[in-house]
């Protein structure tokens, strides 16, 4: 049986099957084997043509406790988890997908047997050899290889079944660079390559639009339109216009989804890998580039199909939302920016900017007098997060050159302002579809948060604040200590994950009443399933919208399962890069913040490499102690670099000199 990639298409096809589902509307292609698999197996009752889980189990994730007592956490069912004793494990583990057994007539908590294991937490393991013995990558523990041993050698990285232990493919030497990415593809699930099909589905598209075969659509390349972007993009999602006169901010989209239909070779590859994936030397792209990079990308001086969020303003110093309204159109950007250019423009004027260029910075200009505006409004109720990302440059061999820290500047502003306004305009138009949501953190976490930063020194006055309030005088107390953006990191720590959701629970971090994601579908699948909803909605498509809103809320767990797989391959690929950079120089003194101090304590590096992390071989080191450390010990395999505190100086102690190790 061919097992479902991804543990949160597992998670949909339970939830659908626990639902009730009508497999050939409902099925997508890689869950029909497990779907089989459970209909031989007596599992589902049939009613009709709708097929649904026999009332005697339930379906769900095991949660084994240090006792061997495990719990079933139930998908698509109301109700406590249910018990699952030692004896009636059946050889599940922790994370494993099953099938369970209700068990009646006993007293106390609801209990149940697992009767079949649907698909292992992990599928496939990355291993490496070290010593004559093959180890894990995550835990460095021995791997227990059955078929293809023979082809492995001392630093061999490869790839295996985690069922049966036979090795599928060589994926390099643990000391070649270019091992980095296969790893990190390999632990995440991430495919590189799409299949034929989908490839030539995307080439049978002409590179170009011509706009005569679309007389429908609202023809805008009178506009200015424009697109702000990082110095390397090539998938333009988003381009901008505004009209200072008349007050009207257009949000132009690429119209994906007028080039992917629903349930086609590339369809099924993008809801399979939900993201792209963007590493320091290349991106791992949701769609096929043919799509992703030409026709669906809005490149300057060549028309594009969008689809535009027009909203008028009433530009005052509180800006507000009057009307908005979506449609398909043509447009074509006449200049593609980069965030620097666009931040030289912001500081300098544009003065000295090639005639061509005028229109189009007169028009951002003139935005980022709103956007302003519409960030100060937004802030009264929402959060603003200091954080630093660290884009690393690499070398042909796959090594860091320097670091390239990104921080959040004026132009970064000017653009996510646009893209909050439209995301918000689009969530209105429904009350079950795909929401982003963002939960209030749990009182506790901050209390604890609280204490912890008071013992080093940093007092808030909790009394008659209300939560907004108190994060602005931390961050305010942050600020004079030196560790703003690291607090920050902490209070972020304490906040529950953003997801998708089928209902709606506003956006905390935001403090919106009700958002989704619209502005992206080239590169999430999030958004180019908002926009066949969207358009299905203003054309009436009541048969549409009850296909596309059937599966969403198993959709919705995919996808936001897909997404933080797609976030730690990135991070574990950066970890890779400054642990080999790190091997390179283990007689160089890195100097860094203390950013974990419990457990085994953990630092920041703010010099060359910026970013890298490492866990400090010194025990009385404390939260934020600027240190020096010299590093004592690698392991490449799992990413860790160990090193020794030289000297440190705490944050309490600010005018002490430097405290030897």
């Amino acid at each position: 049986m061919s097992a479902l990639r991804s543990g949160g298409a597992v998670k949909a096809l339970l939830i659908k099957v626990a639902r009730g589902l009508y497999p050939d509307e409902d099925l997508e292609q890689e869950e029909y084997p497990l779907f089989q698999r459970l209909q031989e197996a007596g599992l589902l009752k049939q009613e009709g043509r709708r097929f649904r889980l026999d009332n005697r189990y339930r379906v769900g994730t095991v949660d084994l406790l240090p006792s061997g007592t495990a719990y079933l956490e139930l998908l698509g069912a109301e109700g406590r988890d249910l018990l699952i004793a030692p004896e009636h494990l059946n050889g599940a583990g922790k994370g494993d997908y099953v099938v369970a057994r209700r068990l009646f007539g006993r007293a106390g908590r609801p209990a149940a047997k697992v009767v079949e294991i649907l698909r292992p937490a992990l599928l496939h393991e990355v291993g490496y050899v070290a010593d004559q013995t093959p180890r894990h990558i995550r835990t460095d523990l021995p791997m227990n290889v059955t078929e293809g041993k023979e082809n492995l050698y001392e630093g061999a990285v490869f790839l295996a079944d985690a069922r049966t232990g036979a090795v599928i493919e060589i994926l390099g030497s643990i000391d070649d660079p270019a091992v980095d990415e296969k790893i990190s593809l390999a632990l995440f699930n991430r495919p590189d390559a799409f299949s034929p099909t989908a490839e030539a589905e995307a080439r049978e598209h002409s590179e170009r639009v011509e706009a005569e075969r679309y007389p429908e659509r609202v023809d805008l390349r009178h506009l200015p339109f424009c697109t702000v972007d990082p110095v390397d993009a090539k998938d333009f999602d988003d381009a901008l216009y505004w009209d200072s006169r008349q007050k009207i901010l257009y949000v132009a989209i690429a119209d994906v989804s007028h080039y992917v239909t629903p349930d086609s070779a590339i369809d099924e590859e993008a809801r399979t890998r939900g993201f792209s994936v963007y590493l320091p030397h290349r991106s791992i792209p949701m769609l096929p580039r043919a799509l992703s990079e030409n026709i669906c990308s809005l490149k300057p001086h060549v028309d594009r199909l969008a689809y535009v969020c027009e909203l008028h303003i009433r530009d005052e110093e509180t800006p507000r939302l009057l009307s908005h309204r979506f449609y398909e159109a043509i447009i074509q950007s006449r200049r593609r920016y980069t965030y620097e250019e666009v931040d030289r423009y912001l500081a300098e004027g544009f003065a000295d900017a090639p005639e061509s260029d005028r229109q189009t910075l007169a028009s951002l200009l003139s935005l980022w007098s709103l956007a302003k505006r519409l960030r100060r409004a937004r802030l009264k109720k929402g959060y603003d997060f200091r954080s630093t990302e660290v884009r690393l440059a690499l070398d042909d061999k796959g090594e860091i050159v320097k670091t390239l820290p990104q921080s959040h500047t004026p132009s970064h502003s000017l653009v996510e302002e646009c893209m909050l306004l439209a995301n918000k305009a689009a969530a209105e138009h429904f009350d079950r579809g795909i929401f982003r949501v963002h939960e209030p953190p749990n009182p506790e976490k901050i209390e604890a948060l609280i204490d912890e930063l008071g013992r080093i020194g940093i007092y808030v006055e909790e009394e008659g604040k209300d939560f907004h309030a108190l994060v602005e005088a931390l961050q305010k107390a942050a600020e004079a200590k030196g560790v703003a953006r690291y607090v920050d990191q902490l209070i972020i720590q304490t906040q529950k994950q953003a997801a998708y959701r089928h209902e709606n629970v506003g956006h905390f971090g935001l403090g919106f009443e009700r958002y989704t994601h619209f502005t992206s579908p080239i590169r999430r699948y999030s958004d180019l399933t908002l926009h066949r909803l969207l358009k299905a909605i203003f054309a009436d498509d009541e048969a549409t919208k009850e296909r596309i809103l059937r599966n969403i809320e198993p959709l919705c767990v995919k996808v936001s399962e897909l997404e933080r797989e797609a976030t730690k391959t990135a991070w574990d690929f950066a970890d890779r890069k400054y642990a080999r950079w790190a091997l390179a120089h283990t007689d160089q003194k890195l100097e860094g913040t203390v950013t974990e101090a419990e457990r085994l304590p953990t630092a920041q590096s703010e010099t060359f490499p910026e970013g890298l992390r490492f866990f400090c071989l010194h025990e009385t080191v404390h939260l934020f102690d600027r240190i020096e450390a010299q590093i004592e010990n690698v392991h490449l395999p799992q990413a860790k670099i160990f090193a020794r505190v030289i000297c440190r100086r705490s944050l309490i102690q600010e005018s002490d000199e430097d405290v030897q190790a």
